[in-house]
C-alpha cells in the first residue's frame, strides 16, 4: 500500500515536472517568435523608411528634369520640388516609427499624385508646343514658296534683298588729300613742297545706297598739320556729350547715287610733315587719311 501510494506521488512529481517543461518551452517558443517578430518589424520599419526616401528622390529627380527644360510652368515645380525636399529631410531625422513611417507614406502618396498631374499637364503643353512649331513651319515653308514664286514673276527679290543688307548708312570711301600752288592764272599745280602749297583739295565718295534716306547730307572735315593744329575755321562744335573742332564742313544733296566731293582749303605757310585728315559725319568718325609736305 505504502510502494503504491510512492509510486503515485513518484509519478505525481513527475507529471509535474513534465508540465513544468512543456510550459518552460511553450514560454521560451513564445519569447523567441516575438522577439523574431520585433526584429522583423523594426527590419521592415527600416525598409519602409528606405524605400520612401528612395521613392521621394525619384519625384525630385523628375521636377529637376522638368525644370532643366525650361517650361512655362518652373514656379509651381519649384514650389512642389521644395515641398519634396522638406519630406525628405523629415523622413532622414525620424525614428524608425511605424507610426510616423505611415504618415510619411501618406505624404508621398499625395506628392506623387500632384506630381503625376503636373507631369502630364507638361506632357500637354509639350504637345501643344510641338504643334505650334509644327504649324509654325508649316506656314515658313507657305511663306518660302511664296517668297520663291514671287522672285519669278518680280524678278527683284534677291536685289531688293541685299540692298537690304547694306543698310541706310551711308559709306565714305576714297578719301584723298593733296597741296596745290595756285598760279594767278587760276591753274593749280600739284606739288609735295610745303613752303609752294597755298591749297589743300580734300576729296572723298559718298558710296551708292538705295535705301538711305535721300536730302542734303552734312559732312565735318578735320585738317590737323604736323604740329597737331588744326587748319582752316577751327570752328568748335557739340554731339551730345562729345566736340569738335573742324577746318570746314560741306554739304552736299545726296539722292541714293554716288557722289564725288571736293573742297578746297586755302592757306600758306604750310608747315612740313605728316598732315592728318578726318571727315566725321556729326560726332562719328566715318573716313580718315594722311599725307606728307616736305
Amino acid at each position: 500500500m505504502e510502494n503504491q501510494k510512492s509510486n503515485n506521488g513518484l509519478k505525481a512529481a513527475i507529471l509535474v515536472l513534465i508540465l513544468a517543461l512543456l510550459g518552460s518551452l511553450y514560454y521560451n517558443f513564445k519569447l523567441s517568435n516575438e522577439t523574431n517578430k520585433l526584429e522583423a518589424d523594426v527590419k521592415n520599419v527600416s525598409t519602409e523608411k528606405e524605400n520612401i526616401l528612395k521613392d521621394l528622390e525619384e519625384l525630385k529627380n523628375s521636377y529637376d528634369t522638368a525644370l532643366a527644360e525650361n517650361t512655362t510652368m518652373s514656379d509651381e515645380l519649384i514650389a512642389e520640388r521644395e515641398k519634396v525636399v522638406q519630406l525628405m529631410e523629415e523622413v532622414k531625422r525620424t525614428k524608425n516609427d511605424v507610426n510616423s513611417l505611415s504618415k510619411y507614406r501618406q505624404m508621398y502618396n499625395n506628392l506623387e499624385t500632384k506630381n503625376k498631374a503636373l507631369m502630364q499637364e507638361i506632357e500637354v503643353l509639350k504637345a501643344q508646343n510641338q504643334e505650334l512649331t509644327t504649324n509654325l513651319d508649316s506656314t515658313k515653308v507657305v511663306l518660302e514658296e511664296s517668297k520663291n514664286y514671287n522672285q519669278v514673276l518680280v524678278g527683284q527679290n534677291e536685289e531688293l534683298t541685299k540692298t537690304v543688307e547694306k543698310g541706310s548708312k551711308l559709306s565714305v570711301l576714297n578719301l584723298q588729300t593733296a597741296a596745290y600752288k595756285q598760279k594767278s592764272s587760276g591753274k593749280e599745280i600739284e606739288t609735295e613742297k610745303a613752303r609752294r602749297a597755298d591749297l589743300l583739295k580734300v576729296s572723298f565718295t559718298i558710296a551708292e545706297n538705295n535705301i538711305a534716306k535721300s536730302g542734303d547730307k552734312t559732312y565735318y572735315v578735320q585738317v590737323i598739320d604736323s604740329k597737331n593744329n588744326v587748319l582752316g575755321d577751327k570752328v568748335t562744335t557739340s554731339f551730345g556729350d562729345k566736340s569738335l573742332t573742324y577746318s570746314f564742313l560741306t554739304t552736299v544733296q545726296y539722292e541714293n547715287k554716288t557722289v564725288k566731293v571736293t573742297e578746297n582749303l586755302k592757306g600758306s605757310n604750310f608747315e612740313k610733315g605728316t598732315y592728318f585728315v578726318n571727315i566725321f559725319d556729326k560726332g562719328e568718325l566715318v573716313s580718315k587719311s594722311s599725307f606728307t609736305l616736305k
